[in-house]
């Protein structure tokens, strides 16, 4: 017995051992700086080199940051502009996600070089993509500004040459918020959609072809069977989907940094297109107490968002 009992001891510290490497850098690079985060967003007049060379010192700790970054003008339109961002996108790279995956998994000859395609944009670097989606919207202005623009992007090209529509300004100096708006929700979707796509087909491809062939029998048109077979069946990945959409849309930044730069806008209109993100890094260097309390309230609003869509989840979703 007593064998027994050392031998179950030497497996539990065995096993603690092999856990040791994991813990030791979950504890560094996560659990630390996300309570170190909450620390000095209570902290008043908190500075960075006193923090690092003289130790922790005296501060008062107190809501003040918190008010500071709810006051501030620049965190309101940063606010705003993700809201924006996530409203928009999510429900258009969910429904155009899910329209796709029905038709790929129609398609049986091309389905795996289909999928291979749709992907690519999942792998490929976000900057990178920004540069590209710039370059299409983009302009170099002429000797009449942008009424006679010395190059085009490929989508005023085909909207002059095609459609017959005058030049717009996307993303170049001048252009409005609004423009600056439809391409940024143009690229997140494009960009959102190979995910979305692969976990709605993979759903698909698990759902029992009986209720589909049961359909047919009874003769029910294609969209019915849509949206009283595949939508409900496919429930629990919709959720998933928009659930980590919605987060994913609340911590937008690389998109806007590959398409604008680091100046966040047009130029001549910096951090007019900012985020979230955008701002907490914006102020890290300058204001951490400030960056903190900013971090802290993005997550209590993606913590709400996600609760509130979790809620509706659960009553929606048929497992």
């Amino acid at each position: 017995m007593k064998k027994f009992l050392d031998t179950i001891k030497f497996e539990k510290w065995k096993a603690w051992i092999y856990l040791a490497p994991a813990l030791v850098l979950l504890l560094v690079f996560t659990f630390w700086p996300i309570f170190n985060t909450v620390r000095i967003s209570f902290l008043e007049q908190y500075n960075a080199a006193i923090e690092r060379y003289y130790g922790s010192g005296y501060f008062t700790a107190s809501l003040l940051n918190y008010e500071i970054v709810i006051d501030n003008p620049d965190f309101k339109t940063c606010l705003s502009n993700t809201l924006i961002l996530c409203v928009l996108t999510v429900p258009i790279s969910t429904i155009l996600a899910l329209v796709i995956a029905v038709c790929l998994n129609a398609i049986k000859p091309l389905q795996r070089f289909l999928q291979t395609i749709f992907f690519l944009p999942y792998v490929t670097n976000s900057i990178a993509i920004g540069m590209v989606f710039a370059a299409m919207f983009g302009m170099v202005r002429g000797a009449s500004g942008y009424d006679n623009p010395e190059s085009v992007g490929i989508i005023n090209t085909v909207l002059v040459e095609v459609f017959h529509v005058d030049f717009i300004n996307w993303i170049n100096t001048g252009s409005s918020h609004f423009h600056n708006m439809v391409v940024m929700v143009i690229y997140i979707v494009w960009n959102a959609l190979p995910f979305k796509i692969l976990i709605l087909l993979g759903g698909l491809q698990s759902v029992n072809k009986q209720y589909y062939d049961a359909a047919k029998i009874d003769g029910t048109s294609r969209f019915r069977t849509f949206t009283r077979i595949t939508v409900p069946l496919l429930s629990p990945m919709l959720a998933y989907v928009i659930i980590t959409s919605f987060i994913g849309g609340f911590k937008e930044y690389s998109s806007i940094v590959g398409i604008f730069g680091e100046n966040m806008g047009p130029a001549g209109s910096e951090y007019t297109m900012d985020t979230m993100v955008g701002f907490i890094y914006r102020n890290i260097g300058t204001a951490p107490q400030v960056a903190s309390a900013g971090a802290i309230l993005l997550f209590f609003i993606i913590f709400a968002v996600t609760m509130v869509n979790l809620y509706v989840s659960n009553k929606k979703t048929h497992y």
